[in-house]
């Protein structure tokens, strides 16, 4: 890989996906593909889905053109990112039963794994199976990250830039490229879906983003030490990790479905803080980059791997509880702009 290739492969990315939105939006108002207003949404009219079609084809055009198919494990994960991203766009048209998600996404994480992108901590198929709940539940996390505009986007645009530049030190120049244009992708979705959106990535474009993500922490860390190996998946995947830590531990906490959608995530916890919906997802970006960017650090072994590994599972754990001195659960007077109820 050289630098005019990765220069090529954002900028085609970024034009895709920023241009690709116009259209998207004209169809899904035409088709009636929208997040129309509620009680406990606070957009004032029908919001189209469709965005993360967008995403989809600024990252995949680029980088199956610079890319090819040469490279199995890749292959493997656009396919099944790809897959996850039909069943998200079903999702979207008409809402699809939880379990019937989570057995597709069982399936593509499992093809992923067979072409040999697993952890290797325990040996055998153990890790295999590690690997498959370690992706489909991450995958799932970003997707419910999804609940305020910008958020996602500002995520994933930090998260797979900071994840190319690791993969570019690793020396994984196919999975640098993939990320590259995943980040530009993103990047040139967020002026659609900035507050106040115009446009929602829906189940298609976060389930396509999630899949593609954390398939990359796993296949970076593989072969690595069990400390870079913790660390390096966790510090990807923080404000995601962070996100569901949070809404699970609450909601049991209340006696609540954990699985059941709400307005009790980390976002609408910062919202219920003073914060603007722009500010909250500058400091989910911040959160993102700074992880990130220790990641990175780790791998350029400018810092130690358990250290890093201890220090991040305990952030983890302290912003989890912290979180949760945040009422949520009373009612407030009125829906707060930029505010989605999350679908899970």
């Amino acid at each position: 890989m050289n630098a005019t290739t990765a220069y090529v492969t954002g900028a085609v990315a970024f034009l895709i996906s920023l241009i690709a939105v116009v259209p998207l939006k004209r169809w899904a108002l035409r088709w009636g593909l929208t997040d129309r207003p509620s009680a406990n949404k606070a957009h004032a009219r029908p919001t189209p889905y469709l965005g993360g079609i967008a995403i989809k084809l600024g990252t995949l055009v680029p980088a199956v053109t610079a890319l090819g198919f040469a490279d199995q494990r890749i292959t493997a994960v656009l396919l099944a990112a790809t897959t996850m991203a039909l069943v998200g766009l079903i999702d979207d048209v008409r809402p699809l039963q939880p379990f019937t998600k989570l057995t597709v996404g069982t399936v593509a994480a499992s093809g992923v794994v067979s072409s040999g992108v697993h952890i290797t901590l325990i040996g055998g198929w153990l890790d295999g199976c590690l690997t498959v709940l370690w992706i489909v539940v991450m995958a799932n996390s970003f997707n419910l990250l999804d609940n305020m505009d910008g958020a996602l986007g500002t995520v994933t645009t930090v998260t797979a830039a900071f994840l190319a530049g690791t993969a570019f030190v690793s020396g994984e120049p196919s999975l640098t490229l993939l990320l590259i244009a995943l980040a530009c992708a993103s990047f040139g979705f967020l002026p659609h879906n900035w507050a106040p959106a115009k446009i929602f990535m829906g189940d298609s474009g976060s389930l396509f983003v999630g899949f593609v993500l954390s398939c990359s922490t796993v296949l970076l860390v593989s072969g690595q030490d069990p400390d870079a190996m913790i660390a390096g998946l966790l510090l990807p995947t923080f404000v995601a990790a962070v996100d569901t830590g949070v809404v699970f531990y609450s909601r049991l906490r209340v006696g609540r479905s954990p699985l059941a959608g709400g307005t009790d995530h980390v976002s609408h916890r910062l919202r219920r803080m003073g914060l603007g919906t722009r500010a909250v997802a500058v400091v989910l970006g911040l959160t993102a980059a700074l992880a990130g960017g220790c990641c990175l650090a780790m791998a350029l072994q400018r810092i130690s791997p358990p250290v890093t590994a201890m220090i991040t599972a305990v952030a983890a754990i302290l912003l989890i509880n912290v979180l949760q001195g945040v009422s949520v659960y009373a009612p407030i007077e009125r829906p707060v702009p930029g505010i989605r109820e999350s679908q899970g």
